[in-house]
């Protein structure tokens, strides 16, 4: 059974000169801790502002006081990392998409606004959803046991999603116009191939578009960006939202069980 995780905003555990001391929870994450009725001497696990990643034991927990001692410093396994661009989705669509590509393991989302996107966000309504979504992927990550959380991007264009994507070793663009041929497997694996890098060590984008799909135009700007590929998810038309979440854990299986 996994511990109970808390991820905090800025405390560094490592700065922290007694051996026992109170951890400095929000008001979401202290909520949490009471609805787990945590009792002393339960394990907990804690990745700290800088995402060092800790098993702690509760000492005491009175009011909006946890404290806890460290019992140990615990390594986090190598993953390659999905960075999701997922086109708005109408709706509560992203976010299903962010909380089961969270728990499916994605290190990055990216939402982006697309030329057939239904969902148009002025500047408050953009900000009000980052944080929703960047809220979404914490309780996520938190429930599903992961050892980090993804980074939430604020919303952006296409070009601004190319200029993110192009930091990654290659781009997968989920295309219903691809050969069927061209399969996320076969594309994982030229990327290995060209990069030459440890599959555990790559950093992959994952391209989904809206309802009505990306156009030509859209795919060619990022067709544009080294090793990148247009790929096919099979002979059926996904909805986006499940694209969304099937290309990650596809596309993870793929890199971990060449690694």
């Amino acid at each position: 059974m996994s511990l109970p995780h808390f991820f905090l905003r800025e405390q560094v555990l490592a700065f922290e000169s007694a051996p026992v001391f109170a951890l400095h929870l929000d008001a979401d994450d202290m909520k949490h801790a009471k609805v787990l009725r945590l009792a002393v001497g339960e394990h907990i696990a804690v990745v700290d502002a800088v995402s060092d990643y800790f098993e702690c034991d509760v000492v005491s927990f009175e009011g909006d006081e946890l404290s806890v001692f460290i019992a140990q410093k615990l390594s986090s396994c190598a993953r390659p990392e999905v960075v999701l661009v997922q086109g708005l989705a109408k709706g509560e669509k992203m976010d299903t998409i962010v909380r089961h590509a969270t728990e499916v393991g994605i290190a990055e989302f990216v939402p982006m606004t697309t030329s057939r996107s239904v969902v148009k966000l002025d500047a408050k309504k953009s900000k009000a959803r980052f944080e929703r979504w960047a809220s979404i992927a914490k309780s996520a990550a938190m429930q599903s046991g992961r050892s980090s959380k993804p980074v939430v991007h604020a919303p952006c264009s296409v070009a601004g999603a190319v200029d993110i994507a192009k930091d990654c070793d290659a781009v997968l663009i989920c295309w219903e116009e691809a050969e069927l041929s061209n399969t996320l497997a076969k594309a994982v694996s030229c990327c290995i191939a060209a990069t030459g890098k440890d599959p555990r060590s790559l950093r992959i984008a994952l391209v989904v578009g809206p309802e009505g799909g990306l156009t030509a135009q859209e795919v060619d700007l990022f067709l544009a960006l080294p090793y990148a590929y247009s790929i096919s998810l099979g002979p059926s038309i996904l909805r986006t939202e499940t694209a969304g979440i099937v290309a990650p854990a596809l596309a993870l299986y793929e890199l971990e069980v060449r690694s």
